[in-house]
């Protein structure tokens, strides 16, 4: 006989057993979270993270400049996104159905891609950019995007990561390489009824538009502006220390992170009008009009103070380490100079030196002034000339890439220095060598 069946063992045996997930390719088979349920009864897979973060560890190992970046994203399911985005707060969303369709090959260059949105500023930019230009259309903020987009992925690919399956190249737009968002914007058009570029849509980290799925400034895990700031600061810190091979872009990006790009023409006009307006510049005695106190002197005439035009010479540096490119620009500083003192051209007197003062020329004759030179620099020479020339003038405007030494006692007048933008070099046969720095005297005003 058998063994008998109780109506307990009936019921084990009918019991339906639970499902347990089946492992597909691209799936590393951990599931960290239950899976979701369509209306139709069928199960959605969650977002594979293991996937994800091993894109992440091989995006860092290719470009290891953006790992403090890359590690600061808080990763975030969501259904709502086409593929991945950011917001803002440096929260990244991804869609898991992308994921696990998309290599990790190709996950990696996204994650390069989508924190380069947001250490590049594209939210904070797209909202200058709108609001110079009037674009305040939803198909105006996705050319931002896509121009966004081929500002990073002109050179964020290769040496490691691949160029991701649909990545908008400047090329495929027919536009050059190496430009900004800002110049990209304004080369091409977008048609919102093309269903291709519904995925093109990167987040408000990209464009600075919020969005309905993202969680705001109020939601959990997002970054302050400070926390913000501070990662900035760590990857251009790790770009300037170490370049390596990193691309020309994010070389020029790290050096604007430290020293951010300044209206180096309103700032050298404005250092100008001070100067030319400060006490005893422009002024002097003269008798054709006496003063008021010669009423009280019978017999006696007093000049009275009056203010003059101001006199301003230029010395340009035309040493062999200027380029032409930067003799042209301190041709055009100097005729603003000449507008920024109400047009008295007569005033203003160019000269120009290298290692011997060359000759010197007024502005109202510029256009035959010789900017001759081309050896060493001294600009020591080039400030005893200017002091020398009659009348004396009330200040004294120095255009030169600052390679140069100065004079150890400040000038009788009032001192500009314009000075060209130059890469820090050190001699690496004198370990306490430094370039000479303009003196404390001088009010300096980066140019370019």
């Amino acid at each position: 006989m058998g063994a008998r069946t109780t109506p307990l063992d009936v019921g084990r045996r009918i019991r339906p057993k639970v499902a347990r997930p089946v492992s597909v390719p691209g799936d590393s088979g951990r599931h960290p979270g239950p899976r979701a349920g369509r209306a139709d009864g069928t199960e959605l897979r969650a977002l594979d993270r293991d996937k994800l973060y091993a894109a992440r560890l091989q995006a860092v190992r290719a470009r290891p400049y953006l790992a403090t970046a890359l590690f600061a994203l808080h990763l975030v399911e969501s259904r709502e996104v086409s593929t991945m985005a950011v917001d803002r707060y440096w929260r990244c969303y991804a869609a898991p159905g992308f994921v696990d369709r998309t290599p990790v090959e190709d996950l990696a260059s996204v994650w390069v891609h989508e924190v380069s949105h947001l250490l590049r500023g594209h939210h904070a930019r797209s909202d200058r950019l709108a609001r110079d230009l009037g674009l305040r259309g939803p198909e105006d903020r996705l050319r931002m995007n896509i121009a966004a987009d081929c500002e990073i992925n002109d050179d964020a690919f290769g040496d490691g990561l691949v160029v991701p399956a649909g990545a908008v190249l400047p090329r495929r737009l027919k536009l050059p390489e190496g430009q900004l968002m800002e110049d990209y914007v304004r080369g091409f058009g977008v048609d919102l009824t093309r269903a291709d570029l519904a995925w093109l849509d990167c987040g408000s980290g990209a464009d600075g538009v919020d969005r309905p799925w993202e969680l705001g400034p109020d939601g959990a895990h997002g970054l302050t502006p400070q926390e913000q700031d501070a990662v900035r600061f760590r990857v251009a810190e790790g770009i300037r220390a170490r370049p390596g091979n990193a691309p020309a872009g994010w070389r020029r990006w790290a050096e604007e992170a430290f020293h951010p790009p300044q209206p180096w023409r309103q700032l050298l006009g404005a250092a100008l009008r001070s100067a030319v307006s400060g006490p005893g510049a422009g002024g002097d005695y003269s008798y054709g009009r006496p003063a008021r106190r010669s009423v009280g002197l019978p017999g006696v005439v007093l000049p009275s103070l009056r203010r003059r035009p101001p006199r301003v010479s230029v010395v340009i540096d035309t040493s062999g380490s200027v380029s032409d490119q930067e003799l042209g620009s301190a041709l055009l500083e100097v005729t603003a100079i000449g507008r920024a003192i109400g047009g008295r051209h007569d005033q203003v007197t160019v000269l120009s030196c290298d290692a011997a003062p060359q000759s010197v020329g007024v502005l109202c004759r510029a256009a035959g002034i010789p900017l001759v030179g081309g050896g060493g620099t001294d600009l020591r020479a080039g400030f005893a000339a200017a002091l020398r020339t009659r009348p004396r003038p009330d200040v004294v405007v120095v255009l030169t890439d600052g390679q140069t030494p100065w004079p150890e006692v400040a000038p009788a007048c009032r001192t500009v220095v314009g000075l060209f933008r130059r890469a820090v070099r050190y001699d690496e046969n004198d370990g306490e060598y430094r370039p000479d720095r303009p003196p404390a005297w001088a009010r300096v005003v980066p140019i370019g």
